[in-house]
């Protein structure tokens, strides 16, 4: 095995470099033509060509190694987040409203120094690598599954991505393996009464109550139809319903979100919300609107994946790096890749002083000193995947 542990300076203070300047210059989900310029230009000076079949702004570029029976995906997400950035940092986001507060201006500056070492030490690696800068992590659509749409997989052997996560300590590396992560779909519900004066209910047919039972229902979903040792979460994220004091409004909007941590739960939580909300809402005589909008599935670290990224983390980094993690309820659309390939998603530390916000925050920053942890981690997977 290489040991890229002594990955020099010069490298770590580039990939510092890139990811500063992603985070002083970020764009939203859908928006990140200027990031894919910035990668496509620093690709083609490694030799690399992007791949003009794949829509944009994703980048994807291919790497032939000295041999070629495998190939290795390695993915890094480039968009950005609706929030306005706090603190006096020297590469604050120069964009008003928007900034890197998930460190993906980490993962593309990681994954553009693994292509930059790959390139570099050409001879040593064996492995075809397909490198995937894609668009659109935080948002539906999802640029994962327009990509896996696109045949961005096709011919592919295992996919590897990694987060820099701030709530696992610096140093350390690790993952769950099996469903890790859960879907994420959301819904919208419209439900259709009677206004009426406040005074006179009796006359009404009244949306807010019937919504006040919907929601207690919904509970019931996963207390009483989810076995207890699954995990299923079903939240609402807003309710919109008139602007008076004595008046009864003829509609109530709901908005909502359904987690789970496998595709069966994902399933049965759908059809039994969409069931509660015209069965309840026509026992009170109203008319339930039920819109189901499909996000991501649960995602899934295979079991040969997580192996080979078990044994990279301690033949790497040591046994006291490896963490076992908990499956989280977070989703990702990475999810998408594994639901067709095999691979797995794996979290780099980096809480420290540095990174003590939680991701989303407008203080978040990343602790630069993981960046070649993950640069090490990515390499390897490249040769060993």
């Amino acid at each position: 095995m290489i040991n890229i542990k002594l990955i020099d300076s010069e490298l770590k203070d580039w990939a510092v470099k890139q990811r500063r300047y992603f985070h002083m210059y970020p764009e939203l989900s859908g928006q990140e033509y200027q990031t894919a310029a910035y990668v496509r230009d620093r690709l083609k000076e490694f030799g690399l060509t992007p791949d003009l079949k794949f829509s944009t702004p994703n980048i994807v570029a291919r790497f032939y190694g000295t041999e070629g029976k495998r190939t290795i995906a390695l993915r890094a997400d480039m968009d950005a987040l609706p929030l306005q950035e706090e603190g006096n940092k020297a590469y604050t986001s120069t964009v008003s409203g928007v900034m890197h507060a998930c460190g993906h201006d980490g993962h593309t500056a990681i994954l553009l120094s693994v292509a930059k070492w790959i390139t570099s030490h050409a001879e040593a690696i064996k492995n075809n690598i397909v490198f995937i800068f894609q668009s659109s992590e935080e948002e539906s659509p999802s640029g994962a599954k327009k990509l896996v749409e696109e045949g961005v997989l096709d011919g592919v052997d295992a996919i590897y991505g990694v987060h820099l996560i701030s709530d696992v300590p610096l140093g350390k590396i690790g993952f769950a393996e099996g469903f890790s992560m859960a879907s994420s779909d959301d819904f919208d519900i419209i439900i259709e009464g009677v206004g009426g004066h406040g005074g006179n209910p009796q006359d009404a047919i009244d949306p807010i109550y019937i919504a006040t039972h919907l929601i207690q229902a919904f509970q019931s979903v996963v207390s009483r139809n989810l076995h207890p040792l699954q995990a299923g979460v079903i939240s609402i994220g807003g309710m919109q319903a008139g602007n008076s004091y004595n008046v009864i409004p003829h509609q109530v909007k709901i908005q909502g979100t359904i987690r789970a941590m496998t595709f069966e739960t994902a399933q049965m939580m759908y059809v039994k919300t969409e069931q509660l909300t015209k069965s309840i809402s026509a026992s009170f005589g109203a008319k339930g609107h039920y819109d189901y909008i499909p996000g991501t599935p649960p995602l899934y670290n295979h079991p040969e994946a997580c192996e080979t990224a078990k044994k990279v983390i301690i033949d790497t980094f040591g046994e006291d790096a490896f963490l076992s993690l908990d499956p989280s309820m977070g989703a990702e659309d990475y999810s998408f890749y594994v639901k067709e390939k095999t691979g797995a998603f794996i979290n780099v530390g980096m809480k420290s002083e540095k990174s003590s916000y939680p991701h989303h925050h407008p203080k978040f920053d990343i602790d630069e000193e993981a960046i070649p942890t993950a640069i090490e981690l990515m390499i390897q997977f490249a040769i060993q995947g």
